[in-house]
């Protein structure tokens, strides 16, 4: 939309969506109409580049375990839900393990042992195919964050 070239990424809902086709020479004139959208979009992109640069530098010194904690600490962060438990959340949405480990960029054996091994470690609740429980503070401990 803003340079005319080809996407650089693809894009999978997680949700059933409804979705909408703008030309990029009406997105243009809407620009023009509505200057404002210009310092929106830089905030986007300026929040957008941070979490790059963020990945970046968890991907070069993270361990493996904190990346995988990370990547499901994201999940959480956009589709947990507060349960009974204080500290726990809800995750009801099919987290697929290539999916999980794409996200924190490990192989998705690594995920499998890591879930297994936090599932004994009571970390997280794999409560069926379509979705987690997970105990936020412990997996921030995971992850690296200090309390």
């Amino acid at each position: 939309m803003l340079d005319g070239l080809p996407r650089s990424a693809t894009v999978q809902a997680l949700r059933d969506s409804k979705l909408s086709f703008v030309a990029r020479s009406i997105f243009l004139e809407c620009l023009a109409d509505y200057p404002k959208i210009y310092s929106h979009l830089v905030s986007i992109l300026v929040e957008r580049m941070r979490q790059a640069d963020d990945e970046v530098a968890a991907a070069s010194f993270l361990s493996l375990k904190a990346r995988v904690a990370r990547a499901l600490l994201q999940f959480a962060k956009y589709f947990g839900e507060p349960t009974a438990t204080p500290g726990r959340l809800l995750i009801q949405h099919r987290i697929r393990q290539d999916d999980l480990a794409a996200l924190a960029d490990v192989a998705r054996e690594s995920v499998s042992r890591l879930l297994g091994e936090w599932t004994k470690r009571k970390i997280i609740d794999r409560r069926s195919s379509l979705g987690f429980a997970i105990h936020k503070a412990r997996l921030e401990r995971e992850a690296g964050f200090s309390e």
